[in-house]
């Protein structure tokens, strides 16, 4: 199993973010072919360390990383980078690309 992990900070309107984020941004990544489960974080995030707490974090399941990288080289995939730097700026969030394993 793969994982997306996109971890936003906080935006400077939160209810235009969480009516963008709702409204239009996952539906769309609803779409992405490959896509098993899509889950976010419910508030409150609790930090651990002295950073900045993030504001939402969201957790999409691929099969693989070549999973990932298939979804977003789609028509699908590409309208959702498009889209989400309309929710938040490239340095107002930090994507993760990784494959699991159990231990």
């Amino acid at each position: 199993m793969a994982k997306m992990l996109v971890i936003y900070k906080t935006p400077t309107d939160p209810a235009a973010f969480e009516r963008h984020y709702h409204d239009i941004h996952v539906p769309l990544a609803k779409q992405l072919p490959g896509l098993h489960h899509y889950e976010i974080s419910q508030p409150p995030i609790v930090g651990l360390t002295p950073d900045e707490t993030p504001y939402r974090v969201a957790t999409l399941y691929f099969d693989s990383l070549e999973a990932i990288r298939t979804a977003f080289a789609s028509d699908i995939g590409k309208a959702c980078a498009v889209d989400r730097r309309k929710l938040a700026e490239d340095d107002a969030v930090t994507i993760l690309l990784f494959d699991t394993k159990e231990l």
